[in-house]
């Protein structure tokens, strides 16, 4: 475990115990979980409070397939990096809407710090490491510019 956490991250899930199961994979992967949403009002108010730097998000929500839209927000104007978690791959909007690539459901701990630390690799340092395994990496990180960031 991590002394002291470098990467504040936010769930956006709708199924209450697999959030409180990211909650703790997460802290013990040195992050610091900075609020949990299962909708599109609850993520806005956390992104804008809390300013995270990484979120994970459902594409289906209580309100809807609204994860992608939640994705779009969070990248244009909170310069978040974003993954989805999804159990309908297909769902996935075709460009990402900016997010890193997805995971599908079910995932194990092991998944998740794998992308956790993809993740941290990706916002600090701007460079890509090998995706994890189970996890579909965005096409637009596929060709990448010289400077990646859309953000």
């Amino acid at each position: 475990m991590i002394a002291s956490p470098d990467l504040r991250v936010m769930i956006v899930e709708d199924q209450a115990l697999l959030a409180m199961e990211l909650e703790l994979v997460l802290g013990e992967s040195g992050c610091d979980v900075v609020g949990c949403a299962m909708d599109t009002t609850g993520a806005f108010a956390i992104a804008e409070r809390e300013a995270p730097d990484l979120a994970l998000i459902d594409v289906n929500l209580l309100d809807g397939m609204t994860g992608p839209q939640i994705a779009q927000k969070l990248v244009a104007e909170h310069a978040c990096a974003v993954v989805f978690l999804t159990a309908n791959p297909e769902q996935i909007p075709e460009g990402f809407a900016g997010a890193l690539g997805a995971v599908s459901k079910p995932f194990d701990e092991q998944t998740i710090r794998a992308v956790v630390d993809f993740a941290r690799q990706f916002i600090r340092h701007r460079t890509l490491g090998t995706p994890p395994r189970r996890f579909r990496l965005a096409p637009w990180l596929m060709t990448p510019p010289d400077d990646i960031a859309p953000h």
